[in-house]
């Protein structure tokens, strides 16, 4: 399994892209994953239902599967937030994992950058950001910048840039 991320500010359209690429790699015949980070909390169950139930009265995982899918809910329950390496041995083996976010954390990672976002690069400040995707003029980089409507050659970067996930945790601080 290689890894590769894409990171940004809020609102630099990551997610957007994100779902633009994986059907490009699927096309190329990879089998990909993604992991997403989220800064606020989240539900994936809905408060009535079964595993919501089983959840709020104090479980701290819940499995729920059928035919059509599985999930698996796990509540931290004043755990620290787990790192990436310790997420990634819980996903099955695939060609590409795609990370959306995880901005401070040491994988090689694609920013995402739009100026009307009001916020800064990220790059030079992260050694791990290989390439910009913008839809802005940025003489300043001195890294590959690709124009943010090239989809096909984001998804060549990614795939030359993307590293074996094996390797994540000797880049773990």
């Amino acid at each position: 399994m290689r890894i590769i991320g894409l990171a940004g500010w809020s609102g630099a359209g990551k997610t957007t892209l994100v779902t633009q690429l994986i059907p490009i790699f699927v096309a190329r015949g990879l089998k990909v994953s993604t992991v997403k980070h989220a800064h606020k909390g989240f539900d994936i169950d809905l408060p009535g239902k079964d595993s919501h139930r089983h959840r709020t009265a104090g479980a701290t995982e819940v499995f729920v599967a059928s035919g059509i899918r599985w999930a698996l809910v796990h509540e931290l329950r004043n755990e620290p937030e787990p790192d990436l390496v310790d997420i990634i041995p819980k996903l099955a083996p695939v060609d590409l994992l795609i990370v959306e976010g995880f901005k401070r954390h040491r994988h090689p990672k694609i920013e995402i950058y739009r100026p009307e976002v009001g916020k800064p690069l990220l790059h030079p400040d992260d050694d791990y950001i290989v390439a910009i995707i913008s839809n802005a003029e940025l003489p300043e980089v001195k890294i590959p910048l690709i124009p943010l409507d090239d989809v096909e050659k984001v998804a060549d970067v990614m795939t030359v840039e993307a590293m074996p996930a094996d390797r994540l945790k000797h880049l773990k601080d």
